[in-house]
Formats: structure tokens, C-alpha cells, sequence
């Protein structure tokens, strides 16, 4: 069955390979001199505001003319740097040295033969000190295939005049999404959330699950004969907490096709009052802030918890997140100069430098022990806590179908009814079969 499944994974990632021999040349600059006569590494990176271009220049100017990094931009949404991602490697485009996968897409890159995985000995390099759900999302198959480079989770941001004015407590451990979205409603204020359709939507319904103590899919090593699992009573209540939210005049009015972005200006608006969002908010409102965009008392305003329950006394798993750093399997330099860069990229003290600069979060746990770090992100030891309690999305080589599976099916959320799981478990095994197209 296994062999059975990486043929055909091989397969169908391959036939998506439709990229032109002349914008493959174009890029390949992998193994050429750069200006100061020394190997240049291509790395693709998702967007960020410039910290990853940062590393890339320290390390290759601390490598002692070993190698330079040349980083190429990849698209702001998830999706779109999979699929460009995919395509290039699928034509064993040796021009990837290095790449910032988002965790979800490892297992499908690796099941594909896409990605070096690293030996035993390399992996407790890039192992030692990181949080665990950073390496159970950057392994496959009982390999590593990304070195964790910074890991991310959901927190929920509040406004503290809010909860002053509902007389609730985020932090309680009774503090649920029913009281979250019942306080937003009493208080004429709003909860943001991401209700797209896209991967910020499924990492939303996906943590919810999760809390309820379900599980989107099981079985993960048969491939295309995965078993979902989201009808279930975990699935179900699920539903009924995007419904609720959904229905609710504490919904944004635009929730069907918010993102991350969205999602924030809503709360700092003049009605704001809850949101979930990654860390990366608290960087940016105080940027924001600084700025003048918005007012500055939204940060002095603005508290922070653990990701809601779903039921008191039940604890959540929220979103897991990050960025893993993978190296091509085609590339000239994959056993020699890509390693010795990744190592530079994650080192600890890189880690806490990107998190400065970026607001992401470092995958290594000392980290967030760091003074400067504690200084600047007062949160640390929760985002901390937080990661070490959050729950994957579906480790899966056929991740992209499952997902769209999951987003198409329960979009937008106003349509989400108590039949919309089983809606999702019959759908999903229709699309690994390839009975439907997505």
C-alpha cells in the first residue's frame, strides 16, 4: 500500500511540473560566483520585513568566503508559495538550495523526494533545544526534512477595557469561545478571526477540532486512504462555534474573506475587542502605533492568553505555525554549503535575532528565556507554552487536498451547519480518489 501511495504521490506532484526550460535557466544560480568569487546559494523565503534577507547576509559573510545567499521572494499567501514551490522541484530545478517551508507541506515535498532529508548526526544539530511540535512538523516518515527555524502559534489578543466592561477573565481556564463570543456580543464589540478561503481558515477550524479532542483525519500513512475524522462530536461543535461566531453581530462584517490583516484592523478598530492572530500582531500594532496609524493607546490596551476552550475545563491545542528550512534535493551544494548555511540560519542566537526583528517566534525554547526577548515580547514564556500545547494540522503528503477539501466544504462560514463535517468526511476521500476536482 505504502509503495503503492509513493508512487502515485510522486506521480500526481510531477504532472504539476509545467515550468519552462527558460524561467528555470533564468534562476539558476545555484553554484556561481557571486561578486566576491564565492559560491551563491539561492534561498526562497516567505515574505517578511526583511529579516530573513538579514540572516542570509550575516551568514554569508560570516561563512569565511565559503558561500554567499541570494534570497528570492516567494507569494505572501501559503498556498501559492506550495504550489511555487512544488512546481520547481517537480522539474528538479537544482537552483533551490534552501527554502522556508511552511510545516504543513514537508510531509508532501518529502514523501515526493523533493527535500535532503538530514542524517542522525546532522539532526540533533538542528534539533537540540527546539520546542518538539517544531520537530514533529519538520519530520517525515521518522526522518527530518526541515530544520526548525522559527515556530509560531495563535494567541488570543483582548482588549483589557473589554473584558473589564463583560467582567470576564481570558485567562481563566473556563474561559471559552462561548463566553469569548457572548462577551463580544454584550459589549457591542467584535472577535476577529481569519474566515477566508484559504489556509488561515483551515488552521482556525482545525485547532478547533483539535480542542474538542477530534482529529480532521487518522490513518495518515495510508495516503489517499486516510480516514477522516471530523464527523465527530469534536467536528460538530466545531461547527457550531464558527456558526455561532458566523451569525453573531460580533462577526466582522467582511469574516468570509478576512485574512490575518483583516482580522487585526478590525481590532483595532474602534470596536475591537477579541482576536486570535499569530504574535507577530504585537510587533506590528506597536509599529503601528509608533507610526500613527492607529491610536497609540491600542498596545497599552491590549492583553494576551492561551487559545479559548471550547468546553470549561477542557484545555485548547492551538494552531501550530512556523517556518521549517529545507534543503533541495537537487542542488549542487545540498551535502556541503546548504547544511553548513542552515546551521548559521538556525543557530540560537539567529533565532533570537530574527525574532527581534521579526516578531516571529524562535523554534529553539531558551530563546524566550533571552532578556532582550522577555523586554521586548512581555508574552514570551505564553507564546512559549502555547507552541509546546499546540496540535499540527493533518500530517499528510496529500495536505494541499485535504485542506481545500476542509476550507471548500465549510465556506463561508454562515453556511456552517451541524451536517457540515459530515459533508467534509465525504468529500475528502471523493478528492484523494480523484472522483472530484478541487
Amino acid at each position: 500500500m505504502l509503495d503503492r501511495f509513493n508512487r502515485r504521490s510522486r506521480s500526481r506532484l510531477r504532472a504539476v511540473a509545467v515550468v519552462s526550460a527558460a524561467t528555470l535557466a533564468s534562476s539558476m544560480l545555484t553554484g556561481c560566483a557571486g561578486e566576491t568569487g564565492a559560491p551563491t546559494l539561492n534561498w526562497y523565503i516567505n515574505p517578511d520585513n526583511g529579516g530573513q534577507a538579514k540572516l542570509a547576509e550575516k551568514c554569508g559573510s560570516g561563512s569565511g568566503g565559503k558561500y554567499q545567499i541570494h534570497t528570492e521572494l516567494l507569494p505572501n499567501d501559503a498556498t501559492q508559495q506550495r504550489e511555487q514551490l512544488i512546481r520547481r522541484l517537480a522539474a528538479k530545478d537544482s537552483s533551490i538550495d534552501l527554502m522556508s517551508l511552511d510545516p504543513p507541506f514537508v510531509a508532501e515535498a518529502a514523501n515526493a523526494g523533493f527535500l535532503r532529508p538530514f542524517s542522525t548526526a546532522e539532526a540533533s544539530d538542528f534539533t537540540a533545544g527546539v520546542l518538539k511540535p517544531a520537530i514533529d512538523n519538520a519530520s517525515w516518515d521518522g526522518k527530518l526534512f526541515g530544520a526548525p527555524f522559527w515556530a509560531n502559534t495563535q494567541l488570543l489578543w483582548y482588549r483589557k477595557s473589554v473584558v473589564q466592561k463583560a467582567g470576564v477573565d481570558p485567562a481563566s481556564s473556563d474561559f471559552t469561545w462561548d463566553k469569548m463570543i457572548d462577551a463580544a456580543v454584550q459589549t457591542n464589540t467584535t472577535v476577529g478571526e481569519q474566515g477566508n478561503r484559504y489556509e488561515g481558515y483551515m488552521v482556525w477550524i482545525n485547532a478547533l477540532v483539535e480542542s474538542a479532542g477530534g482529529h480532521i483525519l487518522t490513518d495518515a500513512q495510508k495516503g489517499a486512504d486516510a480516514v477522516p475524522a471530523i464527523n465527530s462530536d469534536a467536528g460538530r461543535k466545531a461547527a457550531d462555534i464558527v456558526s455561532k461566531l458566523a451569525q453573531s453581530p460580533a462577526a466582522s462584517a467582511s469574516l468570509s474573506t478576512d485574512t490575518e490583516e483583516q482580522s487585526r484592523a478590525l481590532f483595532n478598530g474602534d470596536k475591537g475587542g477579541f482576536l486570535l492572530n499569530w504574535p507577530y500582531v504585537w510587533e506590528a500594532n506597536n509599529g503601528d502605533a509608533a507610526s500613527g496609524a492607529i491610536p497609540k493607546n491600542v498596545p497599552a490596551d491590549m492583553g494576551w492568553a492561551k487559545y479559548p476552550a471550547v468546553a470549561p475545563g477542557q484545555e485548547s491545542k492551538p494552531p501550530f505555525g512556523g517556518i521549517a528550512l529545507a534543503i533541495g534535493a537537487y542542488g549542487p551544494n545540498k551535502n556541503t554549503l546548504a547544511v553548513d548555511a542552515a546551521r548559521c540560519i538556525t543557530s540560537a542566537d539567529n533565532m533570537k535575532q530574527y525574532m527581534l526583528d521579526s516578531g516571529n517566534p524562535a523554534a529553539r525554547g531558551s530563546v524566550y528565556d533571552d532578556p532582550d526577548v522577555i523586554k521586548k515580547f512581555p508574552m514570551a514564556a505564553l507564546i512559549r507554552d502555547s507552541i509546546n500545547a499546540a496540535a499540527p494540522r493533518p500530517v499528510t503528503p496529500y495536505y494541499a487536498d485535504v485542506s481545500t477539501s476542509v476550507v471548500t466544504t465549510w465556506h463561508a462560514p454562515t453556511t456552517v451547519t451541524e451536517a457540515t463535517p459530515k459533508e467534509t468526511a465525504d468529500f475528502i476521500p471523493e478528492v484523494l480518489h480523484d472522483k472530484v476536482l478541487l
